[in-house]
């Protein structure tokens, strides 16, 4: 599988680009027509959810490992 390094990483990784994704939907929201970039706005934020939904499983085995490592 992976180890905690590895893991730790994705989730460093993910948290970038989570931030990075606010920022796009920040960003069309302040649009003076946000309603244009709707298929836009749609995406990020199923990017943001599917994202958000990994970095979560990520948590729980980082939590696990160091639960089963006695840390």
């Amino acid at each position: 599988m992976y180890d905690e390094a590895e893991l730790v990483e994705a989730k460093r990784q993910i948290d970038s680009t989570l931030h990075k994704i606010r920022e796009v939907v920040k960003t069309f929201e302040a649009k003076d027509e946000p309603s244009r970039y709707k298929s836009q706005m749609t995406l990020a934020k199923r990017r943001l959810k599917a994202f958000g939904i990994a970095n979560q499983l990520i948590e729980e085995k980082l939590a696990e490992l160091k639960a089963g490592s006695g840390h």
